[in-house]
């Protein structure tokens, strides 16, 4: 740990030292950083010893320090301070997230030019920094030969503003489908590119993830993009659905309200404050599987006041989703043998459809 701190103090003085053009003396460095002068010597000398590129230069009778830039020219003439060049050696851990798309030999070729610029000693330092930045790793789908080009075909086509042809596997639907669309823009989100299309038979705008589209052919025929999902937010949807925001209310607990109030869910959100200690969020977006699924998420601790569809539909899922339990308590014991009769009679609660009661017993 004392290591830890140490490097990542001397990480903050190049910092500050990148961001001033003229330099600073170590009387003002030791001010401005609050810490001894002994320890600006000490660190200075350390990143120097790293391979950072510091100098000293007298001004106005005093010796100041800057950050050189000549030593990584091919990178720098690009327009990137050395610290900005250090700082995405360090964030490739980010950018490797794309593993497996279309765009992984772009970054691996990027960040092997970065490191290329770095001495092995400016490498060494910032591995030193203690997990700086650590990514787990999200799922990501699986893409079969032909997928990178089936996306460069798809960017060539949304560039170039072209309508396409295409083949797509429906899950919902369970078959191949034939679809003509206005390819607006690739994304990625959730571990896999999608497409975000206008399709003229349904006159509605569409997403379809791109291993599943099975051939495709850019027509002559060109498109002007419309809107078809309202044009006060085109980008209505927790997730990647396209459908109608409408206004969604809902209630949480005082258990879960820090959490919630740390984060932008969506930019139309409003948040009012409870007596309990919770919290009422106002949403406009999409009621879909994404909002579903983020409602779900949070358990017990969240309850729809609006729409009455949404609850309604909430329930079901819940009900559903306790229908597939039941009866796997019902026949594989739960208990050991030593459970008391009482508690393997402890009654559930029955579905709220059917109304009825069921009690768990051994096999």
């Amino acid at each position: 740990m004392p290591r830890n701190a140490e490097v990542i103090r001397q990480w903050k003085l190049l910092l500050h030292l990148d961001g001033l053009a003229h330099g600073r003396s170590v009387d003002e460095l030791a001010a401005e950083l609050a810490v001894n002068k002994r320890t600006v010597w000490r660190d200075l000398a350390a990143l120097q010893e790293a391979g950072f590129p510091l100098v000293d230069d007298k001004r106005d009778r005093k010796t100041v320090w800057r950050v050189m830039r000549l030593p990584l020219k091919s990178l720098t003439d690009a327009g990137l301070s050395v610290t900005e060049v250090c700082s995405l050696y360090m964030s490739r851990a980010l950018l490797l997230t794309l593993t497996g798309s279309p765009f992984e030999a772009g970054l691996n070729s990027l960040l092997k030019k970065v490191q290329k610029a770095l001495s092995p000693k400016t490498r060494q330092f910032l591995d030193e920094l203690p997990n700086v930045v650590r990514v787990r790793p999200e799922p990501r789908k699986n893409v079969s030969a032909g997928y990178n080009e089936m996306v460069a075909r798809l960017i060539e086509a949304s560039t170039r503003r072209k309508a396409i042809e295409m083949r797509y596997f429906s899950v919902s639907s369970n078959r191949q489908k034939d679809y003509a669309a206005h390819p607006y823009v690739v994304e990625y989100s959730d571990g896999g590119l999608y497409l975000r299309a206008y399709v003229p038979e349904y006159d509605e705008v569409r997403m379809f993830a791109v291993e599943r589209i099975k051939n495709i052919r850019i027509t002559d025929q060109s498109f002007t993009p419309v809107k078809t999902v309202g044009d006060e937010d085109f980008d209505p949807s927790l997730g990647l659905g396209t459908a109608r925001p409408e206004r969604v209310v809902l209630e949480f607990s005082a258990r879960v309200a820090p959490y919630v109030r740390e984060r932008v869910w969506h930019k139309s959100q409003q948040i009012d404050e409870l007596p309990d200690g919770g919290l009422r969020l106002s949403l406009k977006v999409s009621h879909d599987w994404a909002l579903h699924g983020w409602v779900l998420s949070w358990g017990p601790h969240v309850r729809v006041t609006a729409p009455s569809t949404l609850a309604q539909a909430i329930l079901a899922m819940l009900d559903d989703a306790r229908e597939f339990y039941v009866p796997r308590l019902q026949f594989e014991p739960a208990f050991s043998p030593a459970a008391s009769s009482a508690a393997l009679s402890l009654p559930l609660r029955g579905s709220a459809r059917s109304g009825k009661r069921r009690s768990v017993s051994p096999s």
